[in-house]
């Protein structure tokens, strides 16, 4: 797939801007806060309708305006798409294909796909198990577009048990119970779709991500990924999750009820990052996260390629700088011109001639994008 266009208008810091793209490669330069990661946010946007800066849609309108456009133009194998999503500071978003309106979420998805590398993505392994759970769902997203409206069931019910659980401390044990199990049966539904496709994914994806993980580090360190969900999963089939589903919840029932939060469930979920067997966030250097992270957003552009028969698109903000000169060429080798490749970056200093000589350069400063 290839972007030809990009237009954003009221959008974070930009007032109207269109890029035409004519280059595998495009880097966007300029110093920090001038607007660079905004239009890689644009495009994730559209792929994913989600931001991995998990903002709201009225922090994305652009100050003093009342709605934000993003559209584009993409070529695919089956032909050229025009996408719109429009933002609404005090209504819902909408989008739009072609012009028309498209009334299901799930139904936008698909239809551009790509991955974002940014320097927040360190928390993968840093950070709590919530940073892990939100980049598989991202992933899922891509890879099974119905699995945004599976989420959306799971975390409205999620929040409407959590509310009967708040309020049932006013009612006697044996309603609250009674009750309850109306609330179990529509989790427990919701939440084993989840946990089959997120354990699918990690499947899929954990020996791509090893066998990247071993080429950057010259097969001196072993990448294992394990999906560890919080309900046991002993095997990958509905009835059986369902039963372990039902029967930890009724082990914890007292406590849900006495600490008024639901306990069990794919909201605890974890995926464990190991290197050589030992958890990657208590494991080396920087640096080796680093590989870790790396490996990671190698084996999603794969495995989503695998999947669409397409190449994705590859976001990379400002990821170079994190990144020494060899874990740098890496992934500039991995790259070549098989992933159409936005990259926004402080200086040009990171780059071979013949990467510059291949790539469209612009410039953005404030909100302005030039030549």
């Amino acid at each position: 797939m290839y972007l030809k266009t990009l237009h954003v208008r009221q959008f974070r810091n930009y007032q109207d801007q269109k890029i035409e793209f004519t280059a595998p490669k495009t880097i966007l330069v300029g110093n920090n806060a001038q607007g660079k990661s905004n239009l890689l946010e644009a495009v994730e946007l559209l792929a994913t309708l989600r931001s991995h800066r998990l903002a709201r849609d009225r922090d994305l309108i652009r100050d003093g305006d009342a709605i934000a456009q993003i559209n584009a133009t993409l070529e695919r194998a089956v032909g050229i798409s025009d996408l719109t999503l429009t933002l609404h500071r005090h209504a819902r978003r909408c989008v739009a294909i072609n012009s028309e309106t498209v009334r299901r979420q799930m139904d936008f998805l698909g239809v551009l796909n790509a991955v974002e590398f940014s320097s927040l993505d360190l928390e993968l392994v840093r950070g709590s198990p919530d940073n892990r759970r939100n980049w598989l769902d991202t992933l899922l997203i891509q890879l099974e577009p119905v699995y945004t409206h599976i989420l959306q069931q799971y975390n409205q019910v999620l929040r409407q048990r959590n509310a009967f659980l708040k309020k049932s401390q006013e009612s006697g044990v044996r309603s609250q119970e009674s009750q309850l199990s109306i609330w179990d049966a529509q989790l427990v539904t919701a939440g084993t779709r989840l946990i089959i496709r997120r354990d699918r994914a990690i499947q899929r994806l954990a020996p791509i991500a090893a066998a990247w993980h071993a080429s950057i580090s010259g097969s001196t360190e072993v990448l294992q990924i394990q999906y560890a969900p919080n309900v046991p999963l002993a095997k990958n089939h509905a009835e059986e999750v369902q039963q372990a589903f039902f029967g930890k919840i009724q082990q914890r029932t007292a406590a849900e009820l006495h600490r008024s939060t639901t306990l069990v469930g794919p909201h605890r979920d974890e995926v464990k990052l190991s290197i050589n067997q030992t958890p990657a966030r208590q494991y080396g250097s920087q640096g080796q996260q680093r590989t870790l992270v790396l490996a990671l957003k190698l084996a999603e552009l794969q495995l989503i390629e695998e999947v669409i028969n397409e190449s994705p698109l590859l976001l990379l903000d400002d990821v170079l700088a994190e990144l020494d000169p060899f874990r740098q060429n890496q992934l500039l080798d991995a790259i070549q011109d098989r992933f159409q490749t936005l990259i926004t970056t402080t200086h040009l200093g990171a780059f071979d001639s013949q990467w510059l000589k291949s790539s469209q350069i612009l410039y953005v400063q404030t909100g302005t994008i030039t030549n």
